[in-house]
């Protein structure tokens, strides 16, 4: 498919090769209707599978990692071993508010730099590790009512600054496949973009994504075309400095994102809230160039 798109943007121009994938992801409002069903291209996920049609956390199996990143998913996906009896409230693989509020307090201790995203990833387990042994708890990395009531003690209850916090995120760690060649290699975790050229990160930005109903696929794909001023054939919203990566899905930036951060979700697309930044690296990006999302 992304073949045949591409020779009818050469042969019948950027209009014919619409009509094969409409085009939208303009901010997330209320109960809105999936995203146009449409395959990632290189290393895709296929249409039906698990994370086609929700948010694959770590763990859950996808055509679209490599087997290296696969293999660490595999990994960070398993909850540490509990001791007999105790029971996690929270652990690894998670999604909720009250790890939200979990991680804003693991913040305040100086133990979590990342912004707050709700998802009990590496970071947060690593975080709640360290915690546990300061604090002659067993270091599990899950959560117990222990640990819990231990973090609630030593901190206090989260603003909503705190909560969903506008500074920039801290850039996690790459993906394995982000390491060699020109990369926009994307973080759901961190919620960041980290743009890499042979390993070195050049520029970094927050970035949101879907939302649950409508999620952005995770998998190794590459840049298929580019459209500075681009509207949504779906939602009728501008997507400037559109890169489109998974046919209707693109990195774009998003004046909603820019308005209110991480209250709002997109319909599939990766949201850049920093324009002058995205500007810069739509100048720098070229087609054909990877693109990595993962957890």
């Amino acid at each position: 498919m992304q073949h045949r798109q591409r020779v009818l943007i050469r042969t019948l121009g950027l209009a014919a090769a619409v009509a094969l994938a409409a085009t939208g992801c303009g901010p997330q409002k209320g109960d809105a209707g999936p995203a146009s069903p449409s395959a990632p291209v290189t290393g895709s996920t296929p249409a039906g599978s698990p994370s086609a049609q929700g948010d694959a956390k770590p763990g859950e199996s996808s055509p679209a990692a490599s087997p290296t990143a696969g293999a660490s998913q595999s990994a960070s996906a398993s909850s540490a071993p509990q001791a007999p009896g105790v029971k996690p409230i929270m652990a690894n693989g998670d999604e909720s508010d009250q790890i939200r509020d979990l991680q804003a307090r693991l913040r305040q201790l100086k133990l979590l730099s990342t912004a707050p995203t709700g998802f009990y990833g590496s970071k947060t387990t690593a975080a709640v590790k360290t915690f546990q042994s300061q604090h002659g708890l067993g270091a599990t990395g899950a959560v117990d009512e222990a640990t819990w009531k231990k973090v609630q003690g030593l901190s206090k209850k989260p603003t909503e600054e705190e909560l969903r916090p506008p500074t920039t995120n801290e850039v996690d760690a790459p993906d394995p496949r982000c390491m060699q060649g020109r990369v926009m290699c994307i973080s759901k975790e961190s919620r960041t973009l980290a743009w890499m050229i042979d390993g070195k990160v050049v520029s970094t930005m927050d970035v949101r994504f879907g939302s649950e109903n409508t999620p952005t696929r995770e998998g190794l794909f590459e840049v298929g075309w580019k459209a500075k001023d681009w509207t949504s054939t779906i939602y009728h919203t501008a997507m400037p400095y559109a890169m489109f990566f998974s046919e209707g899905q693109a990195v774009h930036y998003s004046a909603d994102f820019a308005a209110r951060g991480y209250a709002g979700a997109s319909h599939g697309c990766v949201n850049v809230r920093d324009k002058a930044k995205l500007s810069a690296l739509f100048d720098q990006v070229k087609v054909g160039d990877k693109v990595v999302v993962y957890w």
